[in-house]
């Protein structure tokens, strides 16, 4: 009897190490094919221990998460996600690797050693290994480009290289509201940040962003979003976008122009949208001190003028040109700190004032285009504290920038309308879709 138990538990072991062998092979064939399923065969023993025959068993395994790499015939290939706090051992134990050669080469490799610095959570990472864990092929995203870090296996052993990769563009239409801030607004709507500085960007000239906003503005974008081997990577340019602001409706379409025309944003009826200046000097901020002909100073204890707008910002904000110019100065001026002074066209200028740094290369005669990163914000000069001091000049004289009517850039010619209206008319049905679905969402 125990010799008869001992021949069955053999048997019985024999036939789950073929399962397992089968279960693997079963996985390879789905890798290498991506199928979406696989049907896998092996052998078990029948539940009476008294007559052992063999009978076939059918099993369906689901097939793991992986990506094809062009040219992999042959070994087993994984994708993982970088999650926070991964190491580069976590994320080989993940992707099947069991390597040290290539554990030490990603290490140690001047090119390679760029992985381990760039773990970042969210990454789709792939590798191709053999059935024993050894590395063939390691596909890592770059921070920054449009190229993969791969890592391979050949004759001469393991080698790292930086490749390009295209990017698939494809469009996005979403709908929000403001509750609290902006990027609050799309946060919820799961539309990235570099959408949202856009969005801002583009409507700044008629909203201000840093008082205007309301609880229950609304907004719709179709934008532009780069897709790397399924994966979404970041957002690419605004093409359409609709912000109502205190029950005041604004369009805007993107229209790349003819000849040599610069691209930019225009109404639905041609009229555009740059203004010749920003309405402010920072992206994001709050204004702490308005322009007032009466105010106590924080720093000389003294009822006087406020000839400007200070908006708080921490040390370092990038401090932005609101319009084209060249630089008059920069450098120190009394109670300004570091200061920088921008003629504009015409009779404007423009100054910045308690900077903590000038960016490299502006100087006396330097030509800078609106948006152009021109310093930071500091608390240099009488300044009680990190902020901005700005300054918007007629012929030298001081103005309200939050009051004075900015003028616009030119309207597309009547030429262009025609074809204005032929290339957005797509952008603006993909618009009022969205518009529609999100008044059907609120009236439910």
């Amino acid at each position: 009897m125990n010799s008869q138990k001992s021949r069955i538990l053999a048997q019985s072991q024999r036939a789950i190490e073929r399962l397992s062998r089968h279960r693997r092979a079963a996985v390879g064939l789905a890798v290498a094919s991506c199928f979406g399923v696989v049907t896998a065969f092996a052998v078990a023993p029948p539940r009476d221990a008294s007559q052992v025959t063999l009978q076939t068993v059918v099993e369906r395994l689901a097939t793991p998460s992986v990506a094809v790499i062009p040219g992999t015939e042959h070994g087993f290939l994984r994708e993982e996600t970088v999650q926070r706090g991964d190491t580069l051992a976590n994320l080989f134990a993940r992707l099947g690797i069991d390597d040290k050669e290539a554990f030490d080469f990603i290490r140690t490799d001047g090119t390679a050693q760029l992985i381990a610095r760039q773990l970042r959570p969210g990454k789709q990472v792939t590798a191709r290994t053999t059935e024993s864990g050894e590395l063939l092929a390691l596909h890592f995203p770059v921070n920054g480009k449009d190229a993969l870090l791969t890592v391979t296996r050949g004759e001469g052993g393991l080698q790292a290289r930086e490749e390009e990769v295209a990017l698939e563009v494809r469009t996005d239409v979403r709908s929000g509201e403001i509750r609290y801030s902006l990027f609050g607004a799309t946060d919820a709507a799961g539309i990235p940040d570099n959408i949202a500085t856009q969005l801002a960007d583009i409507f700044g000239g008629d909203i201000d962003f840093h008082r205007d906003l309301r609880k229950g503005d609304r907004f719709s974008v179709v934008y532009e979003m780069l897709y790397q081997r399924g994966q979404p990577i970041r957002g690419g340019r605004i093409l359409a976008a609709e912000f109502t602001n205190d029950q005041k409706t604004y369009q805007a379409y993107w229209y790349g122009g003819e000849g040599n025309r610069q691209g930019g944003y225009y109404t639905a009826d041609g009229k555009n949208l740059r203004k010749a200046f920003l309405r402010s000097p920072l992206e994001f901020s709050r204004v702490t001190s308005g322009f007032t002909t009466n105010r106590f100073h924080p720093v000389l204890k003294t009822w006087r003028a406020h000839k400007g707008v200070d908006y708080g910002a921490p040390i370092g904000t990038k401090v932005r040109s609101v319009a084209d110019g060249t630089v008059e100065f920069a450098g120190r001026q009394g109670g300004y700190g570091n200061l920088v002074i921008i003629r504009h066209h015409g009779a404007y200028s423009t100054a910045y004032g308690h900077l903590n740094g000038f960016v490299a290369g502006i100087r006396k005669g330097t030509r800078v285009a609106q948006g152009d990163t021109i310093g930071y914000v500091g608390q240099t000069g009488l300044a009680s504290g990190p902020h901005l001091h700005y300054e918007f000049r007629v012929r030298n004289q001081q103005v309200n920038p939050l009051a004075v009517t900015m003028p616009s850039a030119p309207p597309l010619n009547p030429a262009e309308i025609a074809r204005f209206r032929n290339l957005t008319e797509p952008l603006r049905a993909h618009l009022q879709m969205s518009i529609e679905s999100r008044m059907q969402v609120a009236a439910n």
